[in-house]
């Protein structure tokens, strides 16, 4: 009995047994034969890991080279404490062992930290610390020829702008993130972003990436550069002379220009105030864009030169053309035009029409030429569009048909109320007079250049004929003599040189009326024999000059420094004999 119940025993303990080894040999032949495939791809797929390859942002810069902006790179430093300890280093081609204390104190050398905080740091069995963020290429090339395999590190990029505020307004800026958000930044991300590279490679059991598996999936391609008109030099002149206007006239804002009359390409366009691209939150929104391209607001006077050109082009006046200018003219509907001074009744030519700045003198000759012709006109002087040089947020200014102007509006267009224009827009209309009566459309941006060195140049509209050369030849004449014999005009000379250049005095809409300030503006031309650069200076909402006594000391100053720049000489001729009174 007692042998039986012992051998029931014996074989339960054996079929025990051998289905223990039966399940064991199931689950080995399930491991190594029927589900190898499946085990070994996930397994690789744990093993093997995606990096993307941040591309670099290409640069700006100025018509000279000179560099606006940049990506400056940086690196977080981190190690995996778990694995952090002794290690083998190539010294000068000598290996050599260190201990975790030495190595510490290495890389405290290095990153300038306590040692004792980065020996802490090694410790533990975290497979991630961080020892120094944001390091500078010169400490990252340091640690990077240690070679320790624990030690790893993570690229940053960083935008930078060497020269502060200096074109500020025109490069815009990007985010923390790399995101454009405003100027030249937005407007040819297309060309600086680059296209981001994707890599793989295996991480071995210790988490570190093994460099023989490194594959790249997608190639990076680094952004171009932009290549901009502006001079640097120039550009800070034009800002600095800018901001001590606006300290001057107690003005919101003011803004110059300075323009090549026979490429139409932008030298200059400085703004006060102005932001800093390094930090933008410095200043307000408001001061965030560029109004040289994004404000429009009635011109004024200065728009006057329009309206005697056209009546010159049309064969409907001539300079010498006579008037007889009242400070009031009665409409024959009842309302009246008045000129900015009370004046007893002046017998003007058309160039005096100009050099006094009278309105009631330009709207009986420009009134000759009817509406529909004037419109035209102003259309061709490049009013009530953008003008092609594809800033973000670039304003069309106003210019509304002249079949909806009603009996005042018909007349006060003429002298810059009614419309309006952007500064870039009003010194593209006194580039076309300069270049012989042919308006261009201004350039701000050459083009974008890639990494191998090709330049993609701006496709630029073609030019328009607006004037005949004859009309802009009178028009430089008449201009002329409102620097000779204006008087505000003459604060415009420059000693040594022909030039040509109208004032203008805008009253600001407000509500359903104008307000007691003013947008104050110089634009002139020079040399005038042969003009070559145009510069175009604007206040607004001058509190303590009303007219354009507070804009020509800019001009002045940014033209001579153009004249000096581009090596101009002087004037070797005479204005033309056009009478302004008869």
């Amino acid at each position: 009995m007692h042998t039986r119940i012992t051998d029931r025993r014996l074989k339960f303990f054996t079929f025990l047994v051998l289905l223990v080894i039966f399940i064991f040999i199931g689950r080995l032949v399930w491991f190594q034969v029927i589900a190898a495939p499946e085990l070994n791809r996930e397994s690789s797929q744990a093993l093997v890991k995606n990096h993307d390859i941040k591309a670099i942002r290409g640069e700006i810069t100025d018509a000279e080279g000179n560099i606006l902006a940049s990506t400056v790179l940086s690196w977080d430093i981190n190690i995996d404490p778990l694995n952090a300890g002794p290690v083998v280093l190539d010294i000068n081609g000598t290996k050599t062992a260190f201990t975790k204390e030495q190595i510490a104190q290495k890389l405290a050398d290095i990153l300038r930290e306590p040692a004792n905080d980065i020996l802490t740091k090694m410790s533990g069995t975290s497979r991630y610390a961080s020892l120094k963020r944001d390091v500078s290429a010169s400490t990252f090339i340091q640690l990077k020829q240690l070679d320790i395999p624990w030690v790893y590190y993570d690229e940053n990029q960083s935008r930078h702008y060497s020269n502060g505020a200096v074109a500020g307004n025109l490069l815009g800026f990007v985010g923390s993130d790399g995101t454009a958000l405003a100027g030249l930044e937005r407007t040819m991300n297309s060309c600086l972003a680059g296209t981001d590279g994707k890599e793989t490679y295996v991480q071995g059991a210790d988490w570190i990436k093994i460099p023989s598996s490194i594959q790249t999936i997608v190639p990076v391609k680094d952004g171009g550069d932009v290549m901009m008109t502006i001079n640097q030099d120039l550009q800070y002149a034009a800002q600095q002379e800018m901001a001590a206007t606006v300290r001057r006239l107690k003005a919101d804002w003011a803004s110059a220009i300075v323009i090549e009359v026979k490429t139409g390409r932008i030298l200059a366009a400085a703004e006060a105030p102005s932001v800093d691209p390094n930090n933008p939150g410095g200043v307000g929104p408001q001061n965030r864009h560029s109004r040289i391209f994004q404000a429009a607001f009635e011109p004024g006077s200065i728009l006057k030169t329009v309206a005697a050109s056209t009546a010159i082009d049309v064969g409907k006046a001539t300079p010498q053309t006579h008037v007889v200018a009242p400070d009031r003219l009665r409409m024959p509907w009842g309302q009246w035009i008045n000129d900015a001074e009370i004046h007893k009744p002046e017998k003007l030519t058309l160039a005096g029409v100009l050099m006094n700045s009278s309105n009631t003198g330009l709207v009986q000759i420009g009134g000759k030429v009817d509406s529909a012709t004037r419109y035209e006109y102003m259309k061709k002087f490049g009013m009530g569009v953008k003008t092609g040089v594809n800033f973000e947020g670039e304003s069309t200014g106003l210019l509304s048909n002249y079949k909806s102007w009603d009996k005042m509006t018909d007349k006060v267009v003429m002298f810059g109320q009614g419309v309006s224009l952007t500064p870039i827009q009003t010194a593209m209309i006194y580039q076309a007079i300069a270049n012989k009566g042919v308006r261009l459309s201004p350039v701000l941006v050459d083009g974008c250049r890639d990494r191998s060195g090709n330049l993609t140049r701006t496709s630029v509209p073609g030019p328009t004929r607006v004037i005949s050369e004859s009309t802009a030849k009178q028009t430089i004449d008449m201009l002329e003599k409102v620097v000779e014999l204006g008087p505000i005009g003459k604060t415009a000379r420059i000693p040594g040189y022909r030039i040509a250049g109208k004032t203008g005095t805008a009253q600001i809409a407000e509500g359903r009326g104008y307000g007691r300030l003013h947008a104050v503006s110089f634009v002139g031309m020079a040399p005038a024999d042969d003009p070559q650069y145009v510069v175009a200076v604007t206040a607004y909402k001058s509190r303590t000059v009303s007219n354009s006594l507070g804009a020509t000391p800019g001009f002045v100053a940014i033209m001579k420094q153009v004249l000096k720049t581009y090596k101009v000489p002087p004037s070797t001729t005479k204005s033309a004999d056009i009478p302004v009174k008869w």
